[in-house]
């Protein structure tokens, strides 16, 4: 079943502002809690993230039904790569090295804030890229 695209979106704007703020605080906490939010979302959808769980209550109500709609398999991955990250980054800020922690978190900031930003969701077209490769390959 598809999902309606600005789910996702508002997502990524979410963990643009936690991720952010994780870069200013140093904080591995919320680093944490960034990073149960991937794992939840790779497990079971961007639907049963927790932001997912926002948009569909709180947000979506007041803008209105979708427009336009996606497959939830590409976001479903993107929140994998985030976890990966996220993950990675959780690891330097907890146990080191900082550069680690920093550089990870960086590296799910900088993917967040193109979603968020420009609808540019930077795991989803890695998904694509995998599918296409896969594909040619068997």
């Amino acid at each position: 079943m598809d999902i309606d695209v600005r789910g996702p979106r508002f997502g990524a704007a979410v963990t643009t502002v936690v991720l952010a703020v994780v870069l200013v605080t140093g904080s591995a906490w919320l680093l944490a809690w960034q990073t149960l939010a991937f794992a939840l979302g790779a497990a079971g959808g961007v639907g049963r993230s927790p932001y997912g769980w926002l948009f569909r209550t709180a947000v979506r109500p007041r803008i209105g039904p979708p427009t336009e709609f996606e497959t939830p398999e590409p976001p479903r991955f993107a929140q994998a790569v985030g976890l990966v990250f996220a993950g990675l980054g959780l690891v330097g800020y907890t146990f080191g090295p900082d550069w680690l922690g920093l550089a990870a978190t960086g590296a799910a900031l900088a993917a967040a804030f193109l979603n968020a930003g420009f609808g540019y969701c930077l795991g989803c077209e890695m998904y694509l890229l995998v599918r296409r490769l896969t594909v040619r390959a068997g």
